[in-house]
């Protein structure tokens, strides 16, 4: 069976990067509903800790896993290290004597306990007092019961998640109500702030990165325009002299640099680069997770003898609004792209749309869009999982 593994960040108050939580995906069904809780979290927690690897899915952070009734009576969190995981107690799971006595088992044992998707009833009682952490789906729960449900939690020792928090208006409130983590993808939307404009900067790398993907392939003129920023030009040969290309002479000039790395690589490096100063006061997942999209599209496109060079942008660009808080329509209109670039990444339409339609209903799990995609473009099950995971370890090493 083919096992997806998507991952959603985890944020701490100062928008940080505290941990992941693995989702399970099965390539033989239509979605999660489709198969029991049991079945998937095995199917995850041998992907990722024996097949992949949870230091690759997880970039060294604590991974949050979901674990049915069955699994935790059954000990089978014990099977894996408790300083990389934090056991996620699903909200369907009864606490009866049997679930408390093998929960205060694995806290005896240095494990840390989640509850998930957690509404206030006395008879989690003893649960509360070994938990970590409360996860509260902040759009499910009332807005006016919020602050009581907060209250009511302050006896316990433990902290508040606030789960699908996807605005920044939802992320505030949920730090004055007291939450310090926050899961959603408030993040990846741009932050309504008046009167902002873009800085002489960031103008500069706009027309940079739209230059440098315009620009026909000459080798002096593309390193005049790179030779303009002295940090892009520092991390460029930085990154050609790096152990990942084992060379013996040293690389010193912007022109061997193009020379070497050739006219694909060379534009996408410095357009990542150019793209993560852009996001430099943003969280570092927005950076992360634009790069994962590009690695991703581009390794799609490759696969399908499609432009890779213009599926990259595309996953670069998805999120720049969110860098710079403006709207897409603005920031696009700075830029020098193709008119099939500008269509999906503005109108959401268009023969690239489909490539947008398929990442961002994979991170988000919904599913009918997602084979919708899969199946228009011809990938099978074996080439999602693979590029996805390679755009994740790809991404993790850039940032």
């Amino acid at each position: 069976m083919d096992v997806f593994v998507a991952r959603q960040p985890i944020f701490d108050i100062e928008r940080k990067i505290y941990a992941y939580e693995l989702l399970f995906r099965s390539g033989e069904s239509n979605g999660f509903p489709d198969i029991d809780g049991e079945t998937a979290t095995t199917s995850l927690l041998s992907s990722s800790f024996f097949t992949v690897g949870i230091e690759k899915v997880g970039a060294g952070k604590l991974v949050f896993i979901n674990f049915t009734e069955e699994l935790l009576l059954k000990d089978t969190p014990q099977l894996f290290p408790p300083d990389k995981m934090m056991v996620e107690i699903l909200e369907d799971v009864s606490p009866g004597p049997e679930i408390v006595a093998a929960c205060q088992s694995l806290k005896d044992k240095g494990y840390s306990l989640a509850l998930d998707d957690f509404v206030y009833s006395k008879q989690f009682e003893e649960l509360l007092h070994l938990s970590d952490i409360i996860k509260i789906d902040f759009r499910l729960t009332p807005v006016e019961t919020l602050g009581e449900v907060v209250d009511t939690l302050k006896k316990y020792n433990c902290k508040l998640l606030a789960e699908k928090v996807e605005t920044y208006d939802e992320f505030y409130r949920a730090v004055e109500l007291g939450f310090e983590y926050f899961q959603g993808y408030f993040f990846s939307k741009p932050e309504v702030l008046k009167n902002k404009d873009l800085s002489s900067s960031q103008v500069g790398m706009l027309r940079l990165i739209s230059k440098i993907n315009t620009q026909e392939f000459d080798v002096e003129s593309l390193a005049a325009l790179v030779a303009q920023d002295v940090s892009i030009t520092y991390k460029l040969l930085k990154y050609i002299n790096s152990s990942h290309f084992s060379r013996v002479q040293p690389l010193s000039s912007i022109q061997q640099a193009i020379t070497f790395l050739g006219e694909n690589a060379f534009k996408m490096f410095v357009s990542l680069v150019a793209t993560s100063k852009l996001s430099e006061n943003k969280p570092e997942e927005l950076i992360r997770i634009s790069i994962i999209r590009a690695r991703f599209l581009e390794q799609i496109g490759i696969e399908l003898k499609k432009d890779s060079s213009e599926l990259f942008l595309l996953g670069l660009f998805m999120a720049i609004d969110a860098m710079l808080d403006q709207s897409i329509e603005n920031v696009i209109g700075k830029m020098s792209l193709s008119d099939t670039l500008k269509k999906a990444l503005v109108n959401r339409t268009g023969d690239l749309y489909v490539y947008v339609r398929l990442i961002e209903s994979y991170e988000a799990g919904k599913w009918v869009a997602f084979r919708f995609a899969q199946k228009k473009l011809g990938l099978t099950d074996k080439m999602i999982t693979k590029y996805y995971l390679d755009a994740l370890a790809w991404a993790d090493s850039f940032a």
